[in-house]
C-alpha cells in the first residue's frame, strides 16, 4: 500500500521570533518544490501564531509540541487542543521520551493527551522507543507493544490519522542512528501491533515516521525502507539547507 511520506521537523526549545520567522518561510519554499510528501514543522509554543502567519499560504503543516487533554479548565502551564487549533496547528506531537524521560510523562498520561487530540479533530504523533539499556536487555518489542497499546487505548477504528514515531531514545541527540535493519524491523513490528488493535487495512495505511538523529547523510537510506513513512527531525531541522536536503530526500 502506498503510503503519502511526511517529513517533520521538532523544534524543541529553540528559536527566538525572528529566528522562527525566517526558518519557516525557508521550510515554506522547500515545501513548494517537493511534491508528494507532507511536511511539518513544530515550533516552541510562543512562536505557534507568528509562525502560522508565516506559512498560512504554504504547504507547510503548522503542529504543536504537546497539548492537554482537557478543553478548559485548572490546568496551569497545559494548552488545551481547541486552542491550538485555533492557532492553525494540524498536528500535534505526543509522548517524546523528552517529555516522558525529563518530565515524567506516564504511557497512561500520553494516552489521555492523544485522545484529546482526536476529539478536536487534530492528528497526533504519537512518539515512542526504547532506552539503550531496554534495547541491550531484549526489550525493545515489549517497550514498543506496551507504549503502543497504552496509548491507543480507548481510540476508534479509524485510528490511520494516528501517526506513530518510532524513536528509539538511545539515538536522539547523540549522533547515533538504527541501522536500516534495525530501524526497518522496529517499524515492522509496530505495523504487526498496529494491525492487532485496528483493522488490518488501517493499520496498512498507518504513517510509521524513524526519529533519531536524522540528518542530510542518512534519510535517504531510511527513507528507502518498507515500513518507514517519513521521518521526525530534531536538530537538523533548525538550519534550513539541511531540512531542505532531508524534505527533498531521493
Amino acid at each position: 500500500m502506498s503510503r503519502r511520506p511526511l517529513i517533520a521537523g521538532n523544534w524543541k526549545m529553540n528559536l527566538d521570533l525572528a529566528q522562527s520567522k525566517a526558518l519557516a518561510a525557508a521550510v515554506a519554499a522547500s515545501a513548494s518544490r517537493a511534491a508528494g510528501r507532507d511536511v511539518v514543522i513544530a515550533p516552541a509554543t510562543t512562536a505557534l501564531a507568528t509562525v502560522a502567519e508565516v506559512i498560512r499560504d504554504s504547504r507547510v503543516i503548522l503542529a504543536a509540541q504537546n497539548v492537554c487533554w482537557a478543553e478548559s479548565g485548572a490546568f496551569t502551564g497545559e494548552v488545551s487542543p481547541a486552542m491550538l487549533k485555533e492557532l492553525g496547528c494540524g498536528m500535534v506531537i505526543l509522548g517524546h521520551s523528552e517529555r516522558r524521560q525529563i518530565f515524567g510523562e506516564t504511557d497512561e498520561l500520553v494516552g489521555r493527551r492523544l485522545r484529546g487530540t482526536l476529539a478536536q479533530g487534530l492528528t497526533p504523533i504519537l512518539c515512542i522507543g526504547e532506552t539503550g539499556s531496554e534495547r541491550e536487555a531484549g526489550q525493545t518489542f515489549a517497550v514498543l507493544e506496551r507504549q503502543t497499546r497504552a496509548a491507543l487505548a480507548g481510540t476508534s477504528a479509524g485510528g490511520c490519522e494516528i501517526v506513530i514515531a518510532y524513536e528509539p531514545v538511545w539515538a536522539i541527540g547523540t549522533g547515533k542512528t538504527a541501522s536500516e535493519a534495525q530501524a526497518q524491523e522496529a517499524h515492522a513490528f509496530i505495523r504487526g501491533v498496529l494491525g492487532g488493535l485496528f483493522e488490518k487495512k488501517i493499520a496498512q495505511a498507518m504513517r510509521i515516521l524513524y526519529g533519531g538523529s536524522v540528518h542530510a547523510g542518512n534519510v535517504d537510506s531510511l527513507m528507502a525502507q518498507e515500513d518507514i513513512d517519513g521521518v521526525l527531525v530534531g536538530g537538523a531541522s533548525l538550519k534550513a539547507d539541511s531540512f531542505d536536503r532531508i524534505v527533498k530526500y531521493l
